[in-house]
C-alpha cells in the first residue's frame, strides 16, 4: 500500500473510531423536561411538572416513556378544575405519573401492548383502531420524540387515574 492509500484509509479508521466513541454526538442531547420547554408545545405540562416537584425526577438518568399532553390538551380541563389541580400538589403528582411509563417504550413497542403500568402505580390502557393509537382514550398524534433519559409520545387529551 503506498502511502497515500495509507494515510487516507488509517484518517477513515480514526474518523470512524472517534464516531463511534462520540455516538451520542448524534444522539438527542437534552433530557425528557428541555426536550418539552425546547417545543413550545407543553407550557401547562412544564408548569405543571415544576408544581408537583417531578422536575428532578424526569431529569433524572431514566429511562421513562412520558405520555405528555400538549397544552391543546390541558386546555380541555375547565379552568377552575385545571387551577385546583395545580394547586394541589399531590393529586397533580398523580396525575402527572399516570402519564409516565418506566423504559423507553418505542412505539413499535407500544402498539403491541394492551396495558402498560404507570409510574404513579396503575396501568393504562392501550389501544390500536383504524391505525390510531390510543392511551386511556387519548389519540397518541406524535411518537418516538427521543431524548436522553426516555422518550416522548404526544397525546391530545389529559389522562386520569381512577
Amino acid at each position: 500500500m503506498n502511502s497515500r492509500k495509507w494515510l487516507i484509509s488509517s484518517f477513515l479508521t480514526s474518523t470512524l473510531l472517534l464516531a463511534g466513541f462520540n455516538s451520542n454526538a448524534m444522539g438527542p442531547k437534552k433530557d425528557i423536561v428541555d426536550t418539552a420547554i425546547a417545543s413550545g408545545d407543553f407550557n401547562t405540562l412544564v408548569t405543571a411538572v415544576k408544581e408537583a416537584g417531578l422536575v428532578e425526577t424526569l431529569k433524572g438518568k431514566g429511562p421513562f416513556t412520558v405520555f405528555a399532553p400538549t397544552d391543546a390538551a390541558f386546555a380541555k380541563i375547565p379552568s377552575d378544575q385545571l387551577n385546583a389541580l395545580l394547586a394541589d400538589k399531590d393529586k397533580l403528582a398523580s396525575v402527572l405519573t399516570y402519564h409516565v411509563v418506566p423504559g423507553k417504550v418505542m412505539s413499535t413497542e407500544v402498539v403491541k401492548l394492551d396495558t402498560a403500568a404507570t409510574v404513579q402505580g396503575q396501568s393504562v390502557d392501550i389501544s390500536v383502531k383504524d391505525g390510531n393509537v390510543f392511551v386511556d382514550g387519548a389519540l397518541v398524534s406524535t411518537v418516538d420524540i427521543e431524548t436522553s433519559n426516555g422518550v416522548i409520545h404526544v397525546i391530545d387529551t389529559v389522562i386520569l387515574p381512577n
